[in-house]
């Protein structure tokens, strides 16, 4: 038996597809039948292949499978920021200034309503650092996020950026109650942030400018 040339194969499977019952078929169980079609192919030709054709139909699986594995987790982290943004995010629905969260948060002390308050001062912070250029102005930041960011440009701050992030998630998303201490060591932060000047570039020869 001579072997089919690419011109005739492609003859026959368009003739294939004219047929009554494929012109009935849903278009989406179309479309799986064919992809499962072409990865059994593959599949056959990674077992059966022969050596070159092997490598090539691995490749190929393997490159289909990262993909897949890749859009997966663009849609997870994607959803992930939409919930986070749904259910209060960093920052809340309205764009507001650092000026105006440091007043919604200084209005909600007074009236000892601390979660709240905790969480504006976080978000006074964050948008202070982006007013700044400190930090991008990326929306559905996460606070672990700015603070990780934030610790590039302002190391000597790490650790109390890192543990105002974890304020912010606990009476954000952990059940924990708001405090006059988690305030007023957020308060704190935030003012000595503001007089912080960023760390110094240090060129590519180690030695800083």
């Amino acid at each position: 038996m001579s072997p089919v040339d690419r011109g005739e194969a492609a003859g026959e499977a368009a003739r294939e597809l004219l047929k009554a019952e494929y012109q009935r078929e849903p278009l989406l169980d179309l479309i799986y039948r064919r992809v499962t079609q072409f990865l059994g192919d593959l599949t056959d030709a990674a077992v059966g292949g022969g050596r070159t054709g092997g490598i090539i139909a691995s490749i190929l699986i393997v490159a289909i499978l990262l993909g897949v594995i890749g859009l997966v987790a663009w849609r997870l982290r994607r959803t992930a920021r939409k919930k986070a943004l749904r259910v209060g995010g960093l920052f809340g629905a309205r764009a507001m200034t650092a000026a105006e969260h440091r007043q919604a948060a200084e209005r909600l002390a007074r009236e000892g309503q601390w979660t709240p308050a905790v969480q504006e001062r976080l978000r006074a912070i964050a948008r202070d650092l982006e007013e700044r250029a400190l930090v991008d102005g990326m929306p559905g930041r996460t606070a672990h996020e700015l603070a990780a960011e934030a610790a590039v440009a302002l190391p000597a701050f790490a650790g109390e950026l890192s543990a105002a992030a974890r304020s912010f998630d606990d009476v954000t998303y952990g059940g924990v109650t708001g405090t006059r201490e988690a305030y007023e060591a957020m308060t704190s932060l935030d003012e000595r942030l503001r007089q912080a000047r960023p760390a110094p570039l240090v060129p590519a020869g180690g030695a800083q400018a």
